[in-house]
């Protein structure tokens, strides 16, 4: 059996999808569109399993955006694909009157229909009072409270679809309002052609049959039907609207009671009041983009330092232990490295993300929506491009996939060109490691790490350029659409716990899985180019060496050291990146960063596995950790490698540069073209080679 769970957007039809499919979940795509599909396995009963689909979120059954063309496709059965036996209308209670729009046109549909109400909890506290046997009997449909937090009503639901999927509950005959009278004689010569079609069914025929499966022929005939009998989706649409919300003004009055709306304002208000306040509002957000920036350097440094000191002690114990050969070299320089580089930098992962979502949760990354509307709006953008643009924190791929909730064409592309600019948590790891090194760790007024505010300071530095890349952008983009920004504020909610540890290991595994192995595969080719190159060069360094321990009262360590060096910088690794050095010398880099900055445009946390295979590779005895080894490195003039200037330039790189390849994938799927991702890949690489520039002269 398919169950179809719809309704409208933050209604909690995501949790009761969670709560019936538990971890039997798969994400794809709808065929032919970058739309998510995710279905999950269930079980109604001991001999009767099902497959559960969460349908994209929409307010009605007329679709604006791609999403909710999706669910409308799937509701009037024109795909061919994705089969509904049972919707599951998913309605919250504490905004019954919204929500039972779609639900009246489901049921118009004469399709078998469960309704599922959910936020009992949060309408009782609004003083709403739901008759659930009444409002059952005025829809003609099963209804069930539920609330997937605490699992209540789950079993009584899954009894419902059951039954309603064996024809026990009868879809209603009559219609919810009289859909044939918004146009009498085309419904009726719809129907003539489609007589399994109900009336609403047939409007919706005229209104998008050219979005719909029908042949040639069929398509023809609408269009002649509609000519005929002057059919005005417009108006028909407006009319019934009307009717709709005048028949479900009699059901609330019938199966709701609601307190007096001159009553005290809701906690929720008045929290609003404070949030949303023109000055305060933006302080608090800075407050709280402050607050978890500095979670995520703090929390994550004590998991980080445990990781750290254990790859390095099972380094060395392996170095001591093992014979010096080819074999032992590989696993310790090469897998044991590239693992380091890898698992360090979960913690990290787990706790930015999970910060996210309860931020999500709880409903203020709505308001921040909201608030920034204005300042949006000033760039060419709207208040719906911050949703794509705090998830691009996160990662940029699925930030870049979000943007299609942007109707307007023109702010959905300048979406996409800058929402790479904000830094996501794959150059968590670069940005880590490099404060670590030139940034001292001390602390303002006795409590504000320099280092946490230095990381907030490389946030904020790509959100503001950001802003005025598209600023700049919105001038050249001629796209002419009008904008419109209408946003549901849902109700403040304590968070799901269970939902954000879920993330939090989801997005771990994630990590370690795709990431994990893009790291491990160029942390063993790197070790492969930093132990051998060209067989000339290398003998003749070889023979030097031995030339050089003949010598009465040589210093073998140091010459030993010498040695590796040499090697490595002769090595096919050493030779890419000496290459490269005249390019990014005026950016205070030598060629083993050059070499970082070839690998990491794989991904960007790679800059890290590939400093620390670079400079494992000849470090026979692996005592220091890699950040050690990196302040200690220098330059041949005797300079440290990583200056501050250097350090800082490094930095803002990796701020403003495209060092993703996945990202420009991604970026030509949505745009459906070559042209917008390699004008990102350009205006971002130059940006961030003259910003570093101007960071290295600054400083050094």
């Amino acid at each position: 059996m398919h169950i179809a769970l719809v309704g409208n957007p933050n209604s909690g039809k995501t949790s009761l999808f969670n709560r019936l499919t538990g971890l039997n979940q798969k994400v794809g795509n709808f065929p032919g569109v970058t739309v998510d599909k995710k279905t999950g396995a269930m079980s109604l009963s001991a001999d009767t399993p099902a497959e559960v689909i969460d349908l994209p979120g929409t307010y009605s059954l007329y679709p604006r955006k791609m999403d909710e063309w999706v669910s409308y496709k799937v509701l009037l059965h024109q795909d061919e694909d994705v089969k509904a036996d049972v919707i599951v209308a998913v309605a919250d209670a504490s905004n019954l009157k919204r929500n039972l729009l779609f639900c009246t046109q489901l049921i118009d549909l004469k399709v078998p229909v469960v309704i599922a109400l959910t936020m009992m909890d949060l309408a009782a506290k609004k003083g709403i009072k739901i008759d659930i046997g009444a409002l059952e009997r005025e829809l003609g449909v099963p209804v069930i409270a539920v609330n997937p937090r605490k699992q209540k009503g789950i079993p009584q639901l899954k009894k419902a679809i059951e039954q309603t999927s064996q024809q026990l509950y009868q879809v209603p005959i009559r219609d919810f309002i009289d859909n044939k009278a918004l146009a009498q004689n085309a419904v009726v010569d719809v129907k003539k052609r489609f007589p399994e079609l109900s009336d609403y069914a047939a409007v919706h025929y005229l209104i998008n049959h050219e979005s719909f499966r029908l042949s040639d022929t069929d398509q023809e005939m609408v269009e002649n039907i509609e000519i005929k009998n002057n059919f005005n989706p417009t108006k028909t649409q407006a009319e019934e609207i009307l009717q709709r919300y005048t028949r479900i003004r009699q059901i609330m009055q019938t199966a709701v009671s609601e307190p007096d709306p001159l009553q005290k304002s809701l906690f929720t208000e008045k929290l609003d009041n404070i949030l949303l306040h023109r000055k305060w509002g933006y302080l608090i957000l800075l407050g709280v983009l402050f607050l978890l920036f500095q979670s995520v350097f703090w929390l994550a440094s004590f998991p980080m330092d445990w990781i750290d000191a254990g790859f390095t002690s099972l380094s060395q114990s392996l170095s001591s232990s093992l014979s010096d050969n080819l074999w032992s070299d590989l696993l310790t320089n090469g897998i044991i490295a590239g693992l380091g580089g890898i698992v360090i930098f979960v913690p990290q992962i787990m706790i930015l993300f999970g910060l996210i979502t309860l931020l999500e949760d709880s409903g203020y990354m709505a308001r921040i929506s909201f608030l920034t509307d204005r300042l949006m709006r000033s760039v060419g953008l709207n208040g719906k491009s911050v949703m794509p643009m705090i998830s691009g924190f996160a990662c940029a791929v699925p930030a870049i996939m979000s943007a299609r909730n942007i109707e307007n064409r023109k702010e959905r592309v300048l979406t996409i060109l800058i929402t790479p600019l904000m830094s996501c948590s794959a150059r968590l790891p670069v940005y880590t490691i490099l404060i670590s090194i030139v940034i001292p760790k001390t602390y303002l007024l006795g409590f504000l790490s320099v280092q946490g505010l230095v990381m907030m300071g490389l946030y904020l530095l790509g959100l503001v350029l950001a802003l005025i890349v598209s600023y700049v952008a919105k001038w050249f983009i001629k796209i002419n659409e009008k904008s419109f920004f209408i946003l549901e504020l849902p109700s403040y909610r304590s968070p799901r716990w269970s939902n954000t540890v879920q993330t939090m290991v989801e997005k771990a595994k994630i990590f370690v899985r795709d990431a994990g192995k893009i790291i491990m595969i160029i942390s063993l080719i790197l070790w492969a180019l930093s132990s051998f190159g060209p067989g000339k060069r290398i003998g003749m360094i070889t023979e030097k060496h031995k030339e050089q321990l003949e010598r009465p009262g040589a210093d073998t360590m140091l010459l030993a050291k010498q040695y590796a060096a040499d090697k490595l910088e002769n090595s096919y690794a050493g030779i890419m990146g000496k290459s490269l050095e005249p390019v990014i010398a005026p950016l205070g880099y030598d060629w083993k960063i050059g070499i970082a900055l070839i690998t990491s445009f794989a991904a960007r946390e790679v800059f890290v596995g590939t400093m620390a295979t670079l400079y494992s590779v000849g470090d026979e005895e692996n005592e220091l950790r890699l950040k050690e080894k990196m302040k200690a490195a220098v330059r041949p003039d005797g300079t440290p490698v990583f200056s501050l200037a250097t350090g800082v330039s490094l930095m803002i790189f990796y701020v403003f540069a495209m060092q993703c390849m996945s990202t420009l994938a991604i970026v030509k799927r949505e745009t459906r073209s070559w042209k917008w991702p390699v004008i990102q890949f350009v205006y971002m690489t130059l940006l961030a080679y003259i910003m570093s520039f101007i960071a290295y002269e600054l400083l050094k």
